[in-house]
């Protein structure tokens, strides 16, 4: 026996309600105002993409640097390990 909600509620009916493709939904007189949230520049995608701006670039110049500083940038001061007084 199922009891039901002095109020008169029914929480099947409002999850039935609540889904996207239900009768209810397609009635939505908003629906059409709403779409621009979810199209163009506010895409999930676009929203996603544009969470860190520069961060590529950033991340670009810091490799580059790094190689740089590899490649360019040797410290011939430490070698071998010996620490003569002649080197000073």
């Amino acid at each position: 026996m199922a009891r039901t909600s002095p109020t008169g509620f029914d929480i099947n009916e409002f999850k039935a309600a609540a889904h996207p493709r239900s009768t209810w939904a397609k009635k939505d007189p908003w629906a059409r105002y709403e779409t621009w949230r979810y199209t163009g520049p506010f895409s999930r995608w676009n929203r996603f993409r544009n969470l860190f701006p520069g961060l590529g670039i950033a991340t670009v110049a810091f490799a580059g640097y790094c190689a740089y500083e590899a490649v360019f940038l040797k410290d011939d001061h430490h070698h071998g390990g010996h620490h003569d007084e002649k080197h000073h």
